[in-house]
């Protein structure tokens, strides 16, 4: 039995290292906290984010992150995507020379604008090849529950890709392969935006019409952006596109689509980051991933309008109502 370490022992971590567990892997996730890893060891749950679920006797847990490392040849890496680069400067040393790391992260770095795989292999020095991302319609209670799903992992190695599809693949997980890592990063980190919109919209109390049309348009405005940087537009009909999007920006499950929700619930955002645990990746990124708009002068006014909410400029209300009125011009532009 193979070796992965699982770093980050949130709902996304913990749900992962069941399926990888399920897999046939034996699984040691690193946890922020000793107590989640002592409890992990001791009762076989992770209660402050999963309680309920049962990880296999094959799923251990530490805190210290050169255990968990040791001897890994895979590294999955969970944590918060803007914690990731302070993180991984303090655990790269302790990689195995011939180790893979993939992201389980669907974030782009404040400040730098980088993709998760760009941070990944600035700080290690791997080489892309060596890194890996797992993108797709993932809701971690339901990956826990053990219901069917499907992922895209994506490298730009195919062998490296196939190999890690091998170690992923239970008999409820399927994942498929895919080359396109701008394209499948770009689609996790993106929807992510677009569903704290959609969430904005159904606390204000609209409809299916307007949800429908910030998510038609949400995948326009990032496939534009993926194009812009080099993806394959295919992607982003694909699970890592459209699928992700729609089970992010469809479920009460979703943290960005819950974040939004309260957004437009009347909450603050201060106050909705208060009450959880759990990261709305989305709250960050969309400064990020307008920048990368502005960098590739590429048009993406629902990012646009979201970041400056986040900001403060615009009301949940008032970022909706100037989408709508905005200049009418033809679907393909």
């Amino acid at each position: 039995m193979s070796k992965v370490a699982v770093f980050g022992s949130g709902s996304w971590g913990t749900a992962f290292s069941l399926v990888l567990a399920d897999a046939g892997n034996d699984v040691m996730m690193w946890a922020r906290r000793e107590e989640v890893s002592a409890q992990i060891n001791e009762s076989h749950e992770n209660a402050d984010y999963l309680p309920g679920v049962v990880l296999p006797e094959t799923v251990s847990a530490t805190h210290d992150p050169e255990e968990a490392l040791a001897a890994a040849s895979i590294v999955v890496l969970a944590v918060p995507s803007q914690s990731l680069r302070s993180n991984l400067q303090q655990w790269a040393h302790h990689v195995a020379p011939d180790a893979v790391l993939m992201s389980l992260m669907k974030g782009v770095e404040l400040g730098t604008a980088k993709r998760m795989s760009e941070v990944i292999d600035e700080v290690t020095g791997i080489g892309g090849g060596r890194v890996a991302v797992l993108s797709g319609p993932n809701l971690s209670a339901e990956i826990a529950a053990r219901q069917p799903a499907a992922s895209v992992i994506a490298c730009t190695d195919e062998s490296t890709a196939a190999r890690l599809q091998a170690r992923c693949h239970s008999p409820v997980f399927r994942p498929y392969t895919n080359t396109d890592v701008v394209g499948c990063e770009l689609g996790g980190a993106t929807k992510n935006v677009i569903a704290l919109a959609v969430g904005m919209a159904i606390g204000l109390g609209f409809g299916d019409n307007a949800t429908a049309t910030v998510i038609t348009r949400g995948l326009a405005e990032t496939a534009r952006l993926g194009v812009a940087m080099g993806a394959d537009t295919y992607t982003f009909s694909g699970l890592a596109g459209l699928g992700d999007l729609v089970a992010t920006c469809s479920s009460p499950l979703s943290r960005n689509r819950s974040f939004g929700e309260k957004l437009g619930g009347g909450m603050s955002v201060e106050e909705i980051a208060a009450s959880t645990r759990q990261v709305a990746e989305g709250v960050a990124s969309c400064e990020s991933i307008r920048d990368l708009a502005l960098r590739h002068g590429v048009e993406m006014p629902i990012v646009e309008h979201v970041a400056a909410l986040i900001r403060g400029e615009l009301s949940p209300h008032e970022m909706l109502i100037s989408l709508i009125s905005r200049a009418a011009k033809s679907e393909r532009t």
